[in-house]
C-alpha cells in the first residue's frame, strides 16, 4: 500500500510540474521554423531523459546540497530573460519584413536546443527533488516518475509550440509563469542557504 500511495503521489507531482516544463520548451520551439520544431523538441527531450536519469542516480547526494534550488532558479531566470529578448527580436523582425509567410523567427537550431536544455535542467530540479522525496527507497517508482515527467513534457510541448505560433500573446503569459517559478525557486533556495549557513 505504501508503494501504491507513493506511485499516486509521484503521478500527481509530475502532472503538476509538466505544465511549467512544457511552457518553457514550447516557447523556445515556437521560435523555430516548422520543419525544425519537432526535431529540436525530440532531441531536447532525449537529452532530458539522460539528465533526469543522472539526477535520479544522484538523488541522495542532491538532496544534501544546500542552495540547489537557488542555482536552478538563477539559471531559469536567465532562460526567461533570453526568451524575452528573442521574442522581442522576432516581433521586431516580423514587423519590418511585412511578409505574411515569414514568422520573424531568428533562433538557430543550436541556440534553441541549448535553451531547451538549460530550461529543462533548471526546471527539473524541483521536479526531481519532489519525486525523490515521495519515492524515497522505491527506485522503480522514482525512475517511473522521472520518465513520466519527460513524456508529459514532450506531448504538451508540441501542442503548446503550435498554439504559440497562432496566438503570440500566450508567449507573454508563459514568460510570466516561468518568471514566477524562477523567483519561487530563488526565494526557497535562498532561505535554505540562509538557514543553513547564517542562522
Amino acid at each position: 500500500m505504501d508503494e501504491f500511495s507513493a506511485l499516486v503521489q509521484v503521478i500527481l507531482i509530475d502532472l503538476l510540474f509538466a505544465g511549467d516544463n512544457a511552457i518553457a520548451v514550447g516557447l523556445v520551439a515556437a521560435g523555430l521554423p516548422l520543419e525544425q520544431r519537432k526535431k529540436v523538441i525530440a532531441l531536447g527531450i532525449a537529452l532530458a531523459v539522460v539528465l533526469r536519469i543522472i539526477f535520479a542516480v544522484a538523488t541522495v547526494q542532491l538532496l544534501k546540497i544546500p542552495g540547489l534550488l537557488l542555482v536552478g532558479g538563477a539559471l531559469l531566470l536567465w532562460v526567461c530573460w533570453r526568451l524575452w529578448v528573442d521574442m522581442r527580436r522576432a516581433n521586431a523582425h516580423s514587423a519590418e519584413s511585412h511578409s505574411a509567410g515569414q514568422k520573424g523567427q531568428n533562433l538557430t537550431f543550436t541556440q534553441a536546443l541549448f535553451q531547451i536544455l538549460a530550461a529543462d535542467v533548471s526546471m527539473s530540479l524541483d521536479n526531481v527533488l519532489a519525486v525523490a522525496g515521495v519515492a524515497r527507497d522505491h527506485l522503480l517508482i522514482l525512475v517511473f516518475g522521472l520518465l513520466l515527467s519527460v513524456v508529459l513534457m514532450l506531448v504538451a510541448a508540441t501542442m503548446i509550440a503550435n498554439l504559440l505560433n497562432k496566438h503570440k500573446w500566450i508567449a507573454y503569459v508563459g514568460i510570466i509563469i516561468i518568471l514566477f517559478v524562477a523567483v519561487t525557486m530563488i526565494w526557497e533556495g535562498g532561505n535554505e542557504v540562509v538557514q543553513r549557513f547564517f542562522l
